[in-house]
């Protein structure tokens, strides 16, 4: 996300009962890698990418850019969440002009189950509401992904659409940042 508005970034680390949301570092390198190669990972999102490709493009500090927290559990990086804006060429928007800020999020099998992402994505979303208050977010996903449907449901998203893309169908939905959490 390359306009964050009165948002200075990177923020401040952003705290939970369990987890730090932060900027990354160079020690998150291997972890972002890992993410990217899983098939476990991938099963929802194009499949895993070779891990030699990886080990050359992966820059010695991923992910730091503008609307990507990196997750943190004990020191370690455990997934990541992007708060980006929705390409105008995807179906799905919510606003005429596209535009929109769409939330993604990756975790390590090892973290799944947990609440993690619930968690999470929670946090990110608080801190965007902060950031740019009244701004809705939305979040796409493949029906078949039952995880991610249910955090959908759990984060307050609400269905706007479903249609096919990347040969399955995808789920579009909003949130409204005055729309509760829980």
């Amino acid at each position: 996300m390359t306009d964050l508005g009165p948002a200075a970034w990177p923020p401040a680390p952003t705290r939970t009962e369990r987890l730090v949301l932060r900027e990354s570092e160079a020690r998150d390198r291997a972890a972002f890698i890992e993410l990217f190669a899983s098939p476990e990972v991938g099963t929802y999102i194009g499949g895993p990418r070779p891990r030699d490709e990886l080990e050359r493009a992966v820059p010695e500090v991923p992910g730091r850019r503008p609307g990507l927290f990196v997750i943190d559990l004990g020191g370690s990086m455990i997934g990541m969440i992007t708060l980006d804006r929705r390409d105008p060429k995807r179906p799905g928007h919510i606003r005429p002009g596209a535009g929109e800020t769409e939330l993604g999020y990756m975790f390590l099998p090892e973290a799944w189950g947990y609440g993690y992402a619930a968690e999470a994505c929670a946090a990110a979303l608080g801190w965007f509401a902060d950031a740019r208050p009244g701004e809705p977010v939305v979040l796409c996903t493949q029906t078949a992904n039952d995880r991610a449907m249910r955090l959908a449901a759990k984060l307050g998203f609400i269905e706007v659409e479903r249609f096919e893309e990347y040969g399955a169908e995808q789920w579009f939905g909003v949130r409204s940042s005055a729309t509760p959490s829980g």
